[in-house]
Formats: C-alpha cells, sequence, structure tokens
C-alpha cells in the first residue's frame, strides 16, 4: 500500500488510419501506472515518395486518460504513428508542463518522447545541455532525453545519435519516441523497466504494431503479443513508401551484458495481474509469493483476507496452500481515484473508509491473516488495522508478499528517504507495534526470487538490499557483477 504507481507508455504504427484511438485505449489498460496526467502525440506519414514528414501534433492535459480525452480531440489528431503516456512523478512537479509527450523542436523537424523510469545523472546532462545552448521547458529527466537526441541527431544518423544517447544516461528507461515520421522503440540496458511489442492484424484498427509498458494494452487492442524489447534493444518502426501498406520493423541491439536488472517491484505490485513481463505471467508469480509466504511463515487462523487490490492474488495463494478459508475483509469504491476532496481538518482515516469498506460480518470475531503485497512508510497499513479492530476484529496477523523495504529507488519508483521507511533499522517487533498488528512476517528474499522464476542476478533488488545496479552517489553498486560490454560499434 501506500505508494505511487509506475509510468505508462504506448506506441502504434498503422498501415493506415489514425492511431489516436487504439493509443486512447492503450493508455485506458495501462493506467494503473499513472494518473497525474495523459497525453498523445501523432504523426501523419505518407507513402508516396515525397517528403513524409507532415509534423507532429499532440494533445495532454491533467487527470485520467477519460478526462483528458473526447471523441472530437481524437478526431482531430490525424496520423498514423502516435505515442501515449499516463503519468505520475519521479522527477518533475506534478503540472502540464511537465505531462509528456514531450515535444522538442530542433532543425530536422520534431521530436516527442515518452519515458517509463528514471534518470540518476539527469542533473549533469541537463546542466551540460543548457551550457551547449539548449532551452528548456520542463523540469523533467524525459526532456534531458529529447533535447540530448535533439543534439545527437544533428551530427548523426538516427540509430547512431540513439547509441550516443544510450552511453550518456544512466537509469532507467523505456521510451516511445516519434521523430518526424519514424516510430521508435527503446529499452535500457539493464531492462529495468518493462516494454513489449505486439501486433496488430485485420481488427478493428486496420495492419500495424503497438509497444506498450504492459501486454494488457496489446490484448485490449485485439493484438498478438509478439515479445518483450530487448534490453538495449532499439525497434525502429517506418511506413514502406511507395504505395505499398505495410510497415517495417528494424530490430538493432545497440547494447549488450551479461546480465539484466528487471525491477521486482513490477511483479509485487505494479504490473496488471494479467501482464506478462519478461516471459512471466505477473498472476501466476503473485500465486506463488502467496504460496511461498504460507510457506515460511504459516499461522493458524479463522481467515486469509487480502488488501485490495494488489495483495489478491497472494492472499488467494497463501489461502491455498494453507487451507485456510480466503474470504474479503474490505470491498474497495472502485469510484475513487488517487485524489479527491480533503480538507485539512478531515481525518486521515475517512480517505481509507472512503476507499475501503469493512465487512464486519466476514471479520468480527475472527483471527485474520491480511496479506499485502508490501509496506513502505506503513501509514496507511496501520489505518487499515485499526478500522479492522474497530470492527470487532479479534486478531489481525499481517503477512507481506515482499522482503522489508530498506532503501530509496532511485529508478522510477516514488519510494521516500531511508527514516521514512518503516522497516528502516526496525526489529520485527517494533514494525507491528507501529502498525498496531499481532503479528508481521515479511517474504524473504529466497523466496521472492524462486517466485518470480528469475535468476537473482538479473533483477534489481536495490530497495530490499540497498545495493543498485548502475553507480548511485552515496549507494552501493553491484555494476562490477553486471560486466556490461562496451556499445558495439
Amino acid at each position: 500500500m501506500d505508494k505511487k504507481e509506475a509510468c505508462g507508455i504506448a506506441g502504434c504504427a498503422l498501415t493506415s488510419g489514425s492511431a489516436a484511438l487504439p493509443l486512447y485505449y492503450a493508455l485506458y489498460a495501462l493506467q494503473h501506472r499513472g494518473q497525474e496526467s495523459a497525453g498523445i502525440a501523432v504523426s501523419i506519414s505518407k507513402s508516396n515518395g515525397a517528403d513524409a514528414n507532415t509534423g507532429i501534433t499532440q494533445i495532454k492535459g491533467m487527470g485520467f486518460v477519460h478526462d483528458v480525452f473526447s471523441l472530437q480531440r481524437l478526431e482531430s489528431l490525424k496520423g498514423n504513428l502516435g505515442i501515449g503516456h499516463v503519468r505520475y512523478s519521479t522527477t518533475g512537479a506534478s503540472n502540464i508542463e511537465n505531462a509528456e509527450p514531450l515535444l522538442v523542436n530542433y532543425r530536422k523537424g520534431k521530436i516527442a518522447i515518452a519515458h517509463n523510469g528514471n534518470l540518476v545523472n539527469a542533473v549533469e546532462l541537463r546542466s551540460e545541455l543548457e551550457q551547449d545552448g539548449r532551452i528548456f521547458h520542463s523540469d523533467t529527466d524525459t526532456e534531458v532525453i529529447a533535447q540530448l537526441l535533439a543534439k545527437k541527431l544533428m551530427r548523426n544518423s538516427m540509430i547512431e545519435a540513439l547509441k550516443e544517447v544510450m552511453k550518456s544516461v544512466i537509469g532507467s528507461y523505456s521510451l516511445a519516441i516519434l521523430v518526424n515520421n519514424t516510430l521508435i522503440a527503446v529499452r535500457d540496458p539493464l531492462g529495468i523497466k518493462p516494454l513489449c511489442i505486439g501486433e496488430i492484424k485485420d481488427g478493428s484498427f486496420g495492419n500495424g504494431y503497438i509497444i506498450a509498458s504492459e501486454s494488457p494494452a496489446i490484448d485490449t487492442l485485439g493484438g498478438t503479443l509478439i515479445r518483450d524489447v530487448r534490453p538495449g534493444e532499439v525497434l525502429i518502426l517506418t511506413p514502406i513508401k511507395q504505395g505499398k501498406k505495410e510497415i517495417a520493423l528494424e530490430s538493432h541491439q545497440l547494447c549488450r551484458g551479461t546480465n539484466s536488472a528487471h525491477c521486482v517491484f513490477e511483479y509485487i505490485y505494479f504490473a496488471r495481474p494479467d501482464s506478462i513481463l519478461d516471459g512471466r505471467l505477473v498472476y501466476d508469480v503473485r500465486m506463488r509469493i502467496g504460496e511461498r509466504l504460507a510457506m515460511e511463515h504459516s499461522l493458524d487462523a479463522d481467515i486469509v483476507s487480502p488488501v485490495p487490490d494488489s495483495g489478491v492474488t497472494s492472499a488467494i495463494g497463501y489461502a491455498k496452500l494453507s487451507k485456510i478459508d480466503y474470504k474479503e475483509s474490505f470491498i474497495k469504491n472502485r469510484y475513487v481515484g488517487r485524489t479527491f476532496i480533503m480538507p485539512e481538518q478531515t481525518s486521515r482515516d475517512i480517505a481509507v473508509r472512503l476507499k475501503l469498506n469493512v465487512v464486519q460480518a466476514n471479520v468480527e470475531q475472527k483471527r485474520i491473516i491480511l496479506v499485502d503485497d508490501s509496506i513502505v512508510r506503513g501509514t496507511t497499513s496501520r489505518l487499515i488495522v485499526d478500522y479492522l479492530k474497530k470492527k470487532g476484529v479479534k486478531e489481525v496477523h499481517l503477512r507481506i508478499g515482499s522482503p522489508p523495504i530498506i532503501a530509496p529507488c532511485y529508478l522510477g519508483i516514488d519510494t521516500p528517504r531511508r527514516e521514512e521507511l518503516v522497516a528502516w533499522k526496525k526489529s520485527l517487533d517494533e514494525i507491528g507495534t507501529f502498525l498496531n498488528v499481532d503479528s508481521i512476517q515479511y517474504l524473504s528474499i529466497e523466496g521472492l526470487i524462486e517466485s518470480i522464476g528469475i535468476d537473482v542476478e538479473n533483477l534489481c533488488l536495490g530497495c530490499l538490499t540497498g545495493e543498485y545496479p548502475v553507480e548511485i552517489p552515496g549507494e552501493i553498486c553491484i555494476l562490477h557483477q553486471l560486466k556490461l560490454s562496451q556499445f558495439e560499434r
């Protein structure tokens, strides 16, 4: 609980028709990854052998996807190539200037970019670009990537420019980029953030390709998942000229490494359960997390119950293995977003009661095993436990489907400073006392790794261990174990 989501990106290349409507639906499927703002940018390309670039147009705004776009606004976006974005902020304030896609003009045309991730050297790169005379219109690391790409494109081919950008930036990034009439997908060399590609054939939106942070966006459009974009890979999608209604798809492996560093919290919390990430169904991973949690921390109780929604699948797995009845303690209000009117004098627990209502008949005088995906600060968890006990619950035993979060994330998750983390320098008894639970247990790191099914050297566990796969000032780096090779030339 009490954490933010990750951004979601999408890109669409169609042989004909507008990319705006399918991107709208794709962003709807990715809404869970960001609720601050949404945007779509499109480019019209012609296949008559003439100058294909007719420019990039975009619409973006604050709020949910349905808040930003109407049918009329979507119909105004004319272009068969496009990218989309739903945002929550990791760098930059939450305002329209920082909403994405970000659009940058340069001498050879326009660049629009949508980014999921976080750069750890954005300040240094921005300073260098400003000294070079480049003017920034936002305070996001996304514009740093866009301005850097614009600079590199002035003297290099597309592939060489992208290679130079990937050499310069440090951190996590999955990117959907429009450069004039070309759609580009990029995944960072460690594959920290997810990205996949699918194909649309003879469906409601014609033929073409869709790239997205998660595979349900492809499913929503009636497409077929092809595969994950590989770490360090760049995909180039361009309409074929001379009258052929086809999209050319090129793959360029611009860098290689002996290891990846996939974010474990995509599997624990961020991604939809029906997503396939790096060949693994997230639902199955979360079921195994619940089963492993029951193996590691069994307990006699009356019911197993989840904290909705992120704890549901793991709670089912826990109940299945422990043979304890699964029952819902809470019903979630599906119409409450991340923000709502809350005057300062209103108590914080009204926020919990507005989102979650206790099913008193299910919990009264019961010993409950309450399963949640993770705990960051613990403030929301404490309110939830207090709410249960006010409704007559006899005992609350909290079981967490991740190891304790003991360090910040610098790579795209909005976790606080160490001192604000409930597990930082606290024993289980101290955490339990703070949360007002009768007991608390976390999944082991070994249990998490086995549940995900990816070798430890290919996972980013920075927030759980304090050791990071990239160099971050003041932090321990395990980069020497990754042995990233030089960029291919």
